[in-house]
């Protein structure tokens, strides 16, 4: 693909609605990234590759996300550490995360997966109801 044909990383999320969880599809992980930047919103990366159940994908996303110490790793505290503490801590520009290689194993089944993007999808509705921009990208492995 000719560099001239890509949208300008502002233009990039243009086209996607401001709060959605959905296949990252025709995207590329650099490109959101620098959208994430060009717009001053959070950008939020996690790969999940090595994950095998629900706590080893909580226990990744707690790292890469930079969580507090006493994350829970539950699916509650997920959707506490997306929103609560982000929201006391003053406005905010807008998030873009991307979840990288969400597994599809036995302990971590189709089901346990769209829980765990329940999560997110909940906290696009919390953001979305504050009319911040929440968008999280998925890809499987």
């Amino acid at each position: 693909m000719d560099i001239t044909s890509c949208p300008e990383p502002q233009n990039l999320l243009r086209g996607v609605r401001s709060n959605i969880v959905q296949s990252i599809r025709a995207f590329r992980i650099a490109d959101l990234q620098q959208a994430a930047e060009t717009t001053g919103q959070h950008f939020l990366y996690a790969n999940l590759a090595h994950a095998q159940t629900k706590q080893d994908a909580l226990d990744l996303i707690a790292v890469q996300f930079h969580f507090p110490a006493h994350f829970g790793k539950n699916f509650d505290a997920l959707y506490d550490c997306l929103t609560d503490p982000l929201h006391k801590a003053g406005p905010q520009p807008g998030f873009v995360v991307v979840l990288d290689q969400l597994p599809l194993a036995h302990k971590f089944d189709k089901e346990m997966r769209e829980q765990f993007l329940d999560c997110f999808r909940d906290a696009a509705d919390y953001w979305g109801e504050r009319k911040i921009a929440f968008r999280c990208f998925y890809s499987f492995l």
